[in-house]
């Protein structure tokens, strides 16, 4: 797998069924999410996630904000009211046409095409923070570590990464399918037996490696804990990484 198939995937499926393939839940497919259910769960990621970093003494409001694989916006609209600005970046054209077309929110959002393996258009300390959650789990495992030393790069010194990523399968027949079974085979079932508009690929990052990827590029992590459920077929770990260096004189409070 490469990001060449990443994109060529993931475009298919902003185009033929956008909101289904950021949260597969049953019920929803074929456009039967409601707008309002779909975008009421990025309020209830962001909610969950500024509750923990304010137990961790974090910041909860941002100047400027990164929404990594922003697909239509779910998230970035959640952190809108916590941000001077947020930048949403995707690898699709068409996730990023249906962002536009759903934001509701202030006009404070920028949907950004980000198709390159690096996130070489922002500079280094740009953001406050960076968030990701369901979206590095479906790229190749060379890219996921890029990604990360790159959300480091970005952040300024003292700045937060939250990321979300599968740190094992679950106990679930479909997780041990998924650990078991060759990716061909999985992509395979995925289209031909399941019918989806394009196979949606799952990388597993466990927590070791996390460990040692963050203090490679000077990451450090100051908080973790058990994701939202969106799958019972997956163990999920939300991170807290904040990158060395000393932090601006005169921080954001909440």
């Amino acid at each position: 797998m490469h990001l060449n198939d990443v994109r060529r995937d993931w475009t298919k499926l902003g185009a033929e069924d956008p909101l289904w393939a950021v949260l597969v839940e049953p019920g929803k497919r074929g456009g039967r999410w409601d707008v309002g259910e779909f975008l009421a769960t990025g309020r209830t990621d962001v909610e969950e996630t500024s509750g923990q970093l304010r137990q961790l003494g974090l910041p909860t409001r941002w100047e400027r904000v990164l929404d990594f694989g922003c697909g239509v916006g779910r998230l970035s609209q959640a952190l809108a009211p916590h941000a001077d600005e947020v930048v949403g970046v995707d690898i699709a054209p068409t996730m990023l046409e249906a962002a536009r077309r759903l934001n509701r929110s202030a006009e404070n959002i920028r949907f950004v095409l980000n198709d390159a393996p690096d996130l070489s258009q922002f500079p280094d300390g740009h953001f406050d923070l960076v968030y990701s959650a369901l979206v590095l789990q479906h790229l190749p495992r060379p890219a996921i570590d890029h990604y990360l030393a790159e959300f480091l790069r970005v952040l300024r010194p003292g700045g937060i990464a939250v990321v979300g990523l599968p740190t094992e399968p679950g106990r679930t027949a479909r997780g041990i399918v998924w650990h078991l079974a060759p990716s061909r085979l999985i992509s395979w079932a995925q289209c031909h037996l399941l019918n989806y508009p394009a196979p949606m690929k799952m990388t597993v990052v466990p927590h070791a490696d996390m460990v040692r990827l963050m203090a490679a590029h000077d990451g450090e992590i100051v908080g973790q804990w058990r994701d939202l459920l969106y799958s019972e077929d997956w163990v999920c770990t939300r991170y807290a990484v904040r990158r060395a260096g000393r932090p601006r004189q005169e921080p954001l409070h909440d």
